[in-house]
């Protein structure tokens, strides 16, 4: 499931090419906790999944566009092919930028006086970079954490942040190319294919989990990662083959 992907100067990165993509960030980063946790890299292409560090990682923002909305919880939990850490697990909630729209508060449940004494991102910074270090994030759909992380940094350090994820999400939409059903298959019966995080989770068997908390969200990806590997790879599988 190896992919490609556009690198911050505009050219095509290989996927397999994340150390020397995080070597090159540690020598060009001003800030010495971006470049803490650069130079913390370690994880070559070839390393079978079982032996790779991951931490599980989820959002809740405000909205889905990086430029125009916020973070306001992150939730992480280290874990491995074998086991999740949970009692390393962390839960930030974070001040967002702009006040809360009445619809994020139904979603996520994080109300103005959450917020109002919440420390801004810059203020965990400290804390969320190095339990981050020398880990593959995984996420279930990458177009949140890594760009809404990227944008939050380039307000705030005014340089922003790269680095491989594992995406379930992706894994899913790859093992289920034809999930959306033509209009005339739709008419002889067949049905869509979610690859959602609650949906996917199910044709795991796995236990069902409230939506729109960080830290269960985080979790849950955690489990789901875990059951995907074991079911479609394996523990040798290298992590260039996962990661993006």
């Amino acid at each position: 499931m190896s992919t490609r992907r556009e690198a911050s100067s505009g050219g095509h990165l290989p996927s397999n090419d994340w150390p020397g993509r995080m070597a090159s960030l540690a020598k060009e980063t001003g800030d010495p906790r971006l470049r803490a946790f650069y130079e913390a890299f370690a994880i070559t292409p070839d390393t079978p999944m079982e032996e790779v560090p991951l931490v599980a990682m989820d959002f809740e923002t405000t909205g889905l566009e990086p430029d125009q909305h916020s973070i306001v919880s992150i939730g992480l939990v280290p874990f491995t092919l074998q086991r999740i850490r949970l009692s390393e697990a962390r839960h930030w909630v974070v001040r967002p930028a702009l006040p809360l729209h009445q619809t994020s508060v139904t979603i996520h449940g994080i109300t103005h006086t959450d917020i109002q004494k919440a420390p801004d991102l810059g203020d965990i910074l400290d804390e969320l970079l190095p339990a981050l270090a020398g880990s593959i994030p995984v996420v279930h759909y990458r177009a949140i954490e890594r760009p809404f992380l990227d944008v939050a940094l380039q307000w705030r350090l005014k340089e922003g942040i790269d680095f491989p994820v594992i995406d379930t999400m992706a894994i899913e939409a790859h093992l289920h190319p034809d999930r959306n059903p033509t209009r005339w298959q739709r008419l002889w019966g067949k049905k869509p294919v979610s690859i959602r995080l609650a949906d996917s989770r199910l044709r795991y068997n796995l236990p069902h989990y409230p939506g729109h908390n960080a830290l269960i969200d985080a979790i849950a990806t955690a489990e789901l990662l875990q059951a995907q590997v074991r079911h479609h790879f394996s523990l040798d599988t290298p992590v260039r083959d996962l990661w993006l």
